[in-house]
């Protein structure tokens, strides 16, 4: 047996009613998952650069290491050119010996400049991550009350829309599918989800738009389904909003 146009109504009212709670329970937990989540990415973000900053002071100083060695080995054959320029026999071993001294000289020169510049490249770099991990040290901390709070607020309301969610899913079951995604069509286009409203001082309760009188009636008898010409919601008589639903 086809349902009637009032049971039609009576049970979009109740699907919205109980949307409706589940909405307010979702509210009450305001912005807190977005936050969780931006500060996530955010923690996340720093982790990154901080890995990246390390990775580039442990390069700087191998490469110190390694230019060190290198003046080191530039000094040994110093050294050794100076002690063969004892037991030269004409002035061109002479000169070829001290020019071998002067590249060697001339690349200790370079090395050590390249030293110091690496050197203030890591200071840099220190500051930076110091930077770094104080800021991700707060956003961590930042990260972990939000989580509490949010995880606080979920508990305490995470059972009930679970029954609410619950009871909407076998009330979506009463309603035809037509109804059922123009609903859900309404619900997806409005911020505060309100797709069935009823009649408010002569007015749309949902955009507050003036509905004529003859309207109005129309709606009361409830013989069809009619909606708001200004927002398109669908619009119950007053009536409907003394009927409980079990939650």
């Amino acid at each position: 047996m086809e349902a009637t146009v009032e049971q039609k109504l009576q049970a979009l009212w109740d699907l919205q009613t109980i949307h409706s709670k589940v909405d307010k329970i979702r509210t009450l937990r305001g912005e807190l998952p977005m936050e969780v989540n931006d500060l996530e990415d955010e923690v996340a973000g720093l982790e990154t650069r901080i890995n990246k900053l390390k990775r580039e002071l442990d390069d700087l100083e191998d490469t110190i290491v390694n230019r060190k060695n290198n003046i080191k080995d530039s000094q040994t054959l110093i050294k050794k050119y100076e002690g063969q320029q004892n037991n030269v026999k004409n002035n061109r071993e002479f000169d070829a010996l001290s020019k071998e001294i002067e590249l060697q000289t001339l690349d200790i020169q370079v090395n050590e400049k390249r030293i110091r510049e690496h050197q203030a490249d890591i200071q840099g770099k220190k500051v930076a991550l110091d930077g770094a991990v104080a800021i991700s040290d707060e956003r961590k901390k930042d990260l972990s009350l939000k989580k509490e709070e949010l995880d606080n607020i979920t508990a305490e309301t995470q059972k009930e829309e679970d029954v609410l969610l619950d009871k909407a899913s076998q009330q979506e079951v009463k309603i035809e599918d037509r109804l059922l995604t123009a609903y859900k069509k309404l619900r997806s286009n409005f911020k505060n989800g309100l797709a069935v409203v009823t009649i408010s001082r002569d007015s749309c309760s949902g955009c507050f738009n003036k509905i004529p009188p003859q309207r109005q009636a129309d709606i009361r008898q409830r013989k069809k389904i009619i909606v708001c010409e200004h927002c398109g919601r669908i619009i119950v008589d007053e009536g409907f909003t003394l009927e409980e639903v079990s939650i």
